[in-house]
């Protein structure tokens, strides 16, 4: 895994040594994801450059040195990922003349793009990759993300110049880089926690959609370049439904079974040290048990626990790591070392991201990365077979409110919010609220909230989402498209059930859970390989009549069905909890300091972005117990607290210096 950044600039603007000190600079932040080597190339002619950062996974030799070029001359990549099939693409590569100089899985990437050219490679490729691809010939410069949008891409004209990153931070030493704040962004991550694909904190930035390879020249006046969709999630859901698997359960298991040993297989294919993180849930503990029956020693497994049972699952994960006969680590954390994480999240997550279990994720990656380079997890598989308790009690909740007609249920949600207004009515102080109205108040504006919905899979987007209206907080902030509140940009599928899997998929688990996942393993350079969001396994799942997915003890029937192949059910059959942090106790007690700080009205009101008045407001009522704005506020906390890294020098990450290897490289 590895980081990359470059850009395309008018022929003439920089020579050579200026374009090499921009992406000498510009790759500097992105040690983190590559700390084994760094090279440049760069054409001034052709106002091109492409920098990348080395952490080796595959072929340690200097064969696997990028920015590399083809074969052929015509295609120079700066490549961030794995291909999983490498070796059978290389095989049929040789058979078609093709010779390699090395074993990297770069090399293969290349000849395929020579042979085949772009699209159609992309067609054969299976992994997780974000690239740039550079047509010496074509004077054209490609963008392409992976069909699940496993690894990052941002990308933005800036000033006449088209960059590109791993992450934002990279993009900051260009001198044409423009970091205005997009209100309307950071009002989505007010909304949801996360900011939605395509867009970015920065107004002149975007995220690259999942399955997409975007082509770019100075040429092109209007500057929008020519996109393509080579997979999309959207077309394989709607596919999924109207040409379901045709099997019964035992057929269903046998076909995941074997699908899911295939992608764990070509996972565990590596030149380091590898290993797995096993949370005890079914997700991780399928992993692990496939990789266990795959390895001919025992696989090296990393859990962390908490001191507070509520918390905690690292029983769980010892007693099934017992089962299967794994090398297991395990590490208690205690709630002073998880505190002192806060101050790092703002340069380690890069864009603000409000999930506040990036703060275990980071944790246990650097715990797996004391001992091993690569590590699979069970990301994906709550999305693919609807392992999240929020569908099946929306379901329920809509079966209880569907009887009565939506014209007197919005009267009923309009009355319950002047009840909510009553009941927080006094002093804007905290605990001036009396305590008798306290939790009246909160649950009408909660239940005012939900009230509204037209539909099962409207509830389930009020249910996900933390906050109405965005301009309530972000001043100037517009409500716009994404697929969580745009059903234009949804799969149409029959199902609420499968509806709401699909807004997970495309939301919380890309620009969340993928997020939280990528920054956390690569700073601590850590690669994690995901078996569930094999192009394979998704394409099945989503096949795979709702009955096989939920069945009568709820999600994820098919898999559970399959886990009992290779671990007893009474070690896997517990309540789903995740990585959670007490984030309401802590903003009341330890960290409070701390959160008023970022919080001071005269502060905000100064840095113009948010209301001052809105956001005065949810702290007392969070201090005052009116109600739990832990969420909000969290999401505002953190983007202060990145703010203020992102404009403070010395709160950010440090640049160190280049690596021995570092390799400059001219045409």
């Amino acid at each position: 895994m590895c980081g990359i950044t470059g850009f395309l600039a008018p022929a003439g603007r920089y020579d050579e040594e200026r374009l090499e000190a921009l992406a000498q600079a510009m790759s500097r932040t992105l040690a983190h994801r590559g700390p084994d080597g760094f090279g440049v190339w760069s054409d001034a002619g052709a106002g091109i450059t492409l920098a990348h950062r080395r952490l080796s996974i595959q072929d340690l030799s200097e064969a696997g040195t990028q920015p590399m070029v083809s074969a052929c001359g015509r295609y120079v990549i700066s490549y961030n990922g794995e291909l999983y099939n490498f070796r059978a693409l290389r095989h049929e590569l040789i058979a078609l003349g093709h010779g390699f100089r090395g074993q990297s899985d770069t090399e293969v990437a290349l000849a395929a793009v020579s042979q085949w050219g772009l699209d159609r490679a992309l067609e054969r490729f299976q992994g997780m990759f974000a690239f740039a691809l550079w047509d010496r010939e074509r004077r054209e410069l490609s963008l392409v993300r992976d069909r699940v949008g496993k690894k990052p891409l941002y990308y933005g004209w800036c000033r006449g110049s088209f960059l590109f990153a791993s992450e934002l931070k990279a993009l900051r030493p260009h001198p044409d880089f423009d970091p205005e704040i997009d209100h309307d962004a950071l009002g989505l991550l007010i909304r949801y926690s996360f900011i939605p694909t395509p867009y970015s904190i920065f107004r002149s930035i975007r995220k690259l959609t999942p399955g997409t390879r975007l082509t770019v020249s100075l040429d092109d006046a209007h500057r929008e370049g020519q996109s393509r969709t080579y997979w999309s999630a959207r077309e394989v859901a709607e596919r999924g439904e109207h040409r379901p698997f045709g099997g019964d359960m035992t057929a269903a298991v046998d076909e995941l079974d074997a699908l899911l040993r295939d992608a764990v297989q070509g996972r565990m294919v590596a030149d380091v040290d590898l290993g797995a993180l096993l949370s005890g849930g079914i997700d991780s503990t399928t992993v692990v048990a496939l990789m266990q029956t795959l390895s001919p020693r025992a696989v090296k497994t990393f859990t962390i626990g908490f001191r507070e049972p509520e918390f905690n699952e690292a029983e769980h994960a010892k007693a099934i790591a017992h089962h299967l006969g794994t090398e297991h680590t395990e590490l208690y954390v205690t709630a002073r070392e998880t505190l002192d994480m806060i101050p790092r999240l703002p340069t380690l997550y890069d864009e603000p991201l409000a999930d506040a279990s990036a703060i275990p994720t980071y944790i246990v990656s650097r715990l797996a990365r004391s001992r091993v380079t690569v590590a699979l997890s069970g990301d994906g598989g709550d999305e693919l077979f609807g392992g999240y308790t929020r569908y099946l009690s929306t379901l329920r909740q809509w079966e209880r409110w569907k009887r009565y007609p939506l014209v007197l249920r919005r009267a009923g949600a309009g009355a319950l919010r002047r009840a909510a207004r009553l009941g927080r009515q006094g002093p804007a102080e905290a605990g001036a609220i009396r305590s008798s109205r306290r939790p009246v108040a909160a649950k009408a504006e909660k239940k005012a909230r939900r009230l509204g919905a037209a539909d099962p899979v409207d509830l389930f987007t009020r249910v996900s989402a933390y906050w109405d209206e965005p301009g309530d907080v972000v001043l100037g902030a517009r409500s716009v498209p994404s697929t969580l509140d745009d059903p234009d940009l949804r799969a149409t599928v029959s199902q609420p059930l499968q509806a709401m899997m699909y807004l997970d998929f495309m939301g919380f688990m890309l620009d969340d859970i993928l997020v939280k996942v990528d920054r956390a393993s690569m700073a601590v350079g850590l690669e994690v390989r995901s078996p569930f969001l094999d192009q394979r396994v998704v394409e099945l799942a989503w096949s795979l009549p709702l009955g096989l997915r939920v069945g009568p003890g709820g999600g994820k029937y098919v898999l559970r069905t399959l886990l009992e192949r290779y671990v007893p059910r009474t070690l896997t059959e517990r309540p789903k909890r995740g990585f959670n942090v007490p984030v309401a106790e802590w903003l009341r007690g330890p960290l409070r300091p701390w959160a008023e700080a970022l919080l001071e009205p005269r502060r905000i009101e100064a840095e113009g972005l948010l209301d001052p008045k809105t956001v005065t407001r949810l702290w007392h009522q969070h201090l005052g117990g009116w109600g739990n704005r832990k969420n909000v506020l969290w999401s505002i906390l953190m983007f202060q607290a990145w703010h203020e890294a992102w404009e403070r020098p010395s709160a950010r990450q440090g640049e160190p210096p280049l690596p021995a290897s570092a390799r400059f490289h001219r045409p």
